[in-house]
């Protein structure tokens, strides 16, 4: 039975240190991404798409924190999310941890799969499962407790001004778990490729970073 239809999740308040700030990234598009598959823990190079916005989102934080800030740097060790951090980095002028409980839902057997290929090789294994509830039951997947107590576990630490990279699904949690919201609604979040979540005192807002097609039409259209 899966986290979700267990009642074995509940809402669960997490607050970072008095005066820590926590800038939220998801990681650039990936090829798997486009193609609408499952990548879970496994692993797609970020698209040329995915990359633009690796690097806008290091000039929004360049430009919002100024060189060398006094920040820790933390990211998944997964390679799609290494690939955002490094120009963070670079821009930021920081080292960069890596922390295992920042990487994405473990999806099991379903790992680099689409929907369509799931319910053709795992036939009624998705019957009746809301599209939340689809995540939690591949074999030898992750359930939503055990997302929670991770993702839960390094936001709890967190004790200094923070830039963290993560994923898609894993950053629903992480800001359900911040705002203190129903672990099921927490996943009805947005989760954009294109900017950054600031986490502060209790509130988050979403920054925008604009990709450079975007900053020429604007250009164009203030012209």
């Amino acid at each position: 039975m899966s986290g979700l239809a267990s009642g074995a999740v509940r809402v669960t308040r997490i607050e970072t240190k008095p005066g820590c700030v926590v800038w939220l990234v998801r990681h650039g598009e990936t090829e798997w991404n486009a193609q609408r598959r499952l990548q879970g823990q496994h692993d797609s190079p970020l698209t040329a798409r995915g990359r633009r916005q690796a690097l806008a989102i290091a000039d929004l934080l360049a430009r919002t924190l100024g060189r060398e800030a006094p920040l820790r740097l933390v990211s998944s060790p997964l390679g799609r999310t290494r690939a955002t951090m490094d120009p963070i980095a670079a821009a930021l002028g920081r080292p960069v941890e890596y922390d295992d409980r920042l990487k994405e839902i473990g999806l099991g057997a379903w790992e680099g799969m689409t929907w369509d290929e799931i319910e053709a090789e795992f036939p009624g294994a998705l019957d009746g499962a809301s599209p939340h509830e689809r995540f939690f039951r591949p074999p030898g997947g992750e359930t939503h407790a055990a997302m929670i107590e991770r993702l839960g576990g390094w936001l709890a630490e967190v004790d200094a001004p923070t830039v963290a990279v993560s994923h898609g699904f894993s950053g629903r949690v992480l800001r359900g778990l911040y705002a203190g919201l129903d672990p099921i609604a927490a996943l009805d979040q947005p989760q954009p490729q294109d900017g950054v979540f600031r986490l502060f005192e209790g509130r988050m807002e979403f920054l925008q970073a604009m990709l450079e097609a975007e900053a020429a039409e604007a250009a164009a259209t203030a012209a």
